[in-house]
């Protein structure tokens, strides 16, 4: 089996394939202070909890957003699975002609999506992952990865708001019966779930005109379920792009391919 993990600024995103099929996607809390030993010890863990042995991961691919953790985890993958694992940097082989001004800049989480959704659907396309940051990528024929946005993540609007403000409650993000809200609550969820699709819609449209073509959007992320039914737009909803993506990457990479 090939484990693919995933270290974002919330959660370290684990995946286990057998060959294409995907057995499970577990979640562990992002913590700065964890040692390797405690991630190593929780990847295992949580490995056995799905029923896979130590013996069964034959290799291991992991991308991060936060280099400090990349370096715990990758560590107690070491010690506690006896694998080293392949790291998702900018000397990998990714398929992608990438015309950014530094693209040794790029989060690796940007460049696992693209990969990931190339695989599955044809250039032009607008890739949108919405977690603690809410980005945008713009793919074009012949797998040019063109640029994109980032912006703040719909639970950093929310923190914001009520750490900021003294009357407003915390809120989950349950979807409002309507637009116009007629209580507190109801005002924010609105603002907030109503206010980031209207912000895709809107951005979808200009990076249409500015690009002269108009691309399929396809859209991943812990949020995105909440926020892209109340999209005008058609996009399509993906959840496991990630975890594709390390997979893609793995193949692109390594050899021999991790069997069952």
């Amino acid at each position: 089996m090939l484990l693919a993990i995933d270290i974002g600024n919330t959660n370290v995103v684990l995946g286990c394939f057998r060959g294409e099929e995907l057995r499970f996607e577990a979640r562990i809390a992002t913590d700065g202070a964890r040692t390797a030993d405690q991630y190593g010890l929780e990847i295992r863990q949580m490995l056995e909890a799905f029923g896979v042995r130590r013996e069964d991961v034959e290799d291991c691919i992991i991308s991060s957003v936060v280099p400090p953790v990349l370096s715990a985890v990758r560590d107690g993958v070491r010690k506690f699975l006896g694998r080293e694992p392949l790291a998702v940097g900018p000397d990998l082989e990714t398929g992608l002609e990438i015309c950014m001004d530094s693209p040794a800049q790029m989060g690796a989480d940007l460049i696992v999506v693209a990969v990931a959704a190339l695989r599955k659907y044809a250039a032009p396309l607008i890739l949108i992952d919405m977690g603690t940051a809410t980005t945008m990528e713009v793919l074009e024929p012949g797998s040019r990865y063109v640029g994109g946005l980032v912006m703040p993540g719909v639970r950093i609007s929310l923190d914001a708001l009520t750490g900021r403000t003294a009357q407003l409650p915390g809120i989950d993000l349950e979807r409002p019966g309507k637009v116009v809200g007629t209580n507190t609550v109801d005002c924010m969820r609105s603002g907030l779930l109503y206010g980031a699709a209207a912000m895709l819609d809107g951005l979808i449209e200009r990076i249409w005109a500015e690009r002269g073509m108009k691309h399929r959007v396809v859209a991943t992320g812990g949020l995105a379920p909440f926020i892209v039914p109340l999209c005008k737009h058609e996009i399509i909803l993906e959840k496991d792009l990630l975890l594709q993506g390390l997979q893609e990457l793995y193949r692109l990479n390594a050899a021999p391919p991790a069997g069952p």
